[in-house]
């Protein structure tokens, strides 16, 4: 406790506290000045802050898989390593606005020379005064961190393109064109077609997720072994067409991808390799933006398309939804 704050105590703690500083009645040492308030607090430098940030963040761990944990901490360490790089590496105390602004200055010259979208600079922002603001916080440092208002204007967002129903007849579904992809990742790709799953969530399929022979067979998409992008994302999906067919050639699912995050790389380059991208904007993500595009054409409900997609809904979810047998009537209407 800070002096200021051991002078507002009732008379009688103080002088417990006064009484309980000195040793053998005449010498305040380390701990008496730490009672009464004296001691300087501990700097923490930023490089420090980081690891201390990791034992006040461990909830954000919970459920996630080692690889998941992994990709949540990169993004934070590269922040914190990109601010010492520009002010050094400092006691957090000792930051100023300036430091703030020069860190966004240096960001802006960063994206102007190499043409980069200011996406990057952002998270960098983000990351950064959430962990700095935490330190502060949990630690009661009461400092006055300046960490707001940094934000650098994006623009216009991207959207990933779709893909064309005829582009994956010809690319995806046609026998020989993937011949040369190794199965498990041909496998995967196939069962998104039909789904409209996110590839990490059909990378991460356990084996008991997979129900080939229920009257309906399907996949579950839960949150075992690794944390889902929202609650609304845990749902199960009917297996139609070629995604049936891919899932039966692999009953425990693609323990050559679970848990790593090389599918995509690995999809991407080989049709880019071999010259099968529509266009340099489209990634195998874009299957899914195909898969919503079907499903709306049909005319479905929204309430429909959210239970098959995992979007969440911005109202409280009523009833059950959709059963299996009525999602599998309409994904036999659009499956490949």
């Amino acid at each position: 406790m800070p002096a200021n704050d051991v002078a507002q105590l009732p008379l009688q703690q103080i002088i417990k506290r006064v009484e309980a500083s000195h040793d053998n009645g005449d010498r305040i040492e380390r701990n008496g000045r730490a009672i009464l308030g004296l001691a300087k607090p501990p700097q923490i430098n930023i490089s420090a802050a980081l690891d201390e940030y990791w034992e006040l963040a461990k909830d954000k761990e919970v459920g996630k898989s080692p690889d998941q944990v992994r990709r949540m901490k990169n993004p934070r360490i590269k922040a914190i390593n990109n601010f010492i790089s520009v002010i050094g590496d400092k006691p957090i105390a000792e930051i100023t606005r300036d430091d703030m602004l020069d860190f966004r200055d240096w960001w802006m010259n960063k994206i102007a020379k190499r043409n980069m979208s200011a996406n990057s600079a952002n998270k960098d922002f983000t990351y950064l005064a959430s962990t700095l603001q935490t330190i502060n916080k949990m630690k009661r440092l009461n400092l006055d961190l300046q960490t707001s208002d940094m934000r650098l204007s994006e623009g216009k967002k991207k959207q990933r393109p779709a893909f064309d129903n005829d582009w994956i007849k010809r690319v995806l579904v046609a026998p020989d064109t993937m011949e040369n992809l190794n199965s498990q990742a041909r496998d995967i790709t196939l069962t998104l077609v039909n789904t409209g799953a996110r590839p990490s969530e059909i990378v991460g399929l356990l084996p008991e997720h997979i129900h080939l022979n229920a009257p309906v067979p399907y996949i579950e998409i839960l949150p075992e072994g690794k944390t889902l992008k929202s609650d609304a994302s845990e749902r199960e999906l009917p297996l139609v067409g070629v995604s049936l067919e891919a899932m039966k050639r692999n009953p425990a699912g693609f323990p050559r991808y679970r848990g790593k995050r090389t599918y995509s790389a690995t999809i991407n380059k080989y049709l880019r390799d071999n010259g099968h991208m529509p266009s340099a904007a489209h990634t195998i993500y874009g299957l899914r933006h195909t898969f919503q595009d079907n499903i709306q054409a049909l005319g479905i409900s929204d309430r429909f398309d959210r239970d098959l997609m995992g979007h969440s809904l911005r109202r409280e979810r009523y009833g059950k939804g959709a059963t299996l047998e009525m999602k599998q009537e309409i994904l036999h209407q659009i499956a490949f």
